[in-house]
């Protein structure tokens, strides 16, 4: 007989997640099953599921499981839909903090709007040069709670992100996990928007958080635009990137944008 799973159909910037209530931790994450969930034609359709957990550190513990039914550390829109379902459900605060793969993650609820503080980023990578189908590309590196590469281009709206995105993530110089591919055009002094090519889902999502964060970080430590930063992704929605740069790196890294309720329902295992 089959069990029901409530869940919350959420997203942020255009990025869709399935949330679930798991303090009971039941959810199955078997991941041929997940595929189907997140598939768009046979499942409910999603670029994550977003698991709702005890924590001993924390108010609570997020799990993020990609399209491909693997789990990865930290998703930034999906770190605020979730953040938004437990304040709402009582399970935490506003302020909260919750844990992740990646680390702890404070929230500010505001309604419709969630301010993240991020984790700390790490393994910068400045001014390196990709191969790519023998053409050059500059590049910048960070990992913001995942790794993510951040190519500059003079028109975002001509690139072949799928193709460019895919060379890049697979690379030989990101192996044996890969990284994540981000496409910028500085639009601003405190303002760029970007692409985005996200390692799990094998595709162009039309946002992506902590691509979002990667993208305000880096170009604010290579100079070309001032925090706090208005990030465009493809959805068209507007975040808000802030930091502190330090000679380390950076530090106090908020990521501001939407976490949307669009229906609630019932997956059957």
């Amino acid at each position: 007989m089959s069990t029901a799973y409530p869940f919350w159909k959420m997203h942020g910037a255009a990025n869709d997640f399935i949330v679930v209530d798991d303090r009971e931790q039941t959810f199955p994450t078997d991941p041929a099953w997940l595929r189907g969930v997140m598939a768009r034609r046979i499942g409910v359709g999603s670029e994550g599921v977003l698991l709702i957990q005890p924590s001993s550190a924390a108010d609570f513990r997020m799990r993020f499981y990609n399209p491909d039914g693997g789990e990865v550390d930290m998703c930034g829109n999906g770190a605020r839909c979730i953040a938004r379902l437990a304040f709402e459900l009582g399970v935490a605060p506003s302020p909260m903090r919750f844990e992740t793969g990646a680390g702890i993650v404070h929230a500010e609820v505001f309604e419709d709007q969630v301010r993240l503080t991020m984790t700390t980023p790490h393994d910068w990578r400045l001014g390196g040069e990709l191969t790519l189908d023998g053409s050059t590309y500059p590049y910048d590196f960070v990992n913001s709670g995942v790794p993510h590469v951040v190519v500059q281009v003079p028109d975002l709206a001509a690139v072949d992100v799928p193709r460019l995105g895919a060379a890049i993530r697979y690379h030989a110089d990101f192996a044996p996990k890969g990284t994540n591919a981000n496409f910028i055009q500085i639009t601003g002094p405190n303002a760029l928007a970007v692409r985005t090519y996200e390692r799990g889902v094998e595709g162009e999502t039309l946002a992506c958080g902590t691509g979002i964060v990667a993208a305000g970080l880096l170009a604010g430590k290579t100079g070309r635009v001032q925090a706090p930063v208005q990030i465009t992704p493809a959805s068209g929605d507007v975040l808000t990137v802030d930091y502190q740069l330090t000679p380390e790196g950076a530090d106090a890294v908020t990521l501001t944008g939407p976490a949307v309720h669009v229906f609630r329902g019932e997956l059957f295992y």
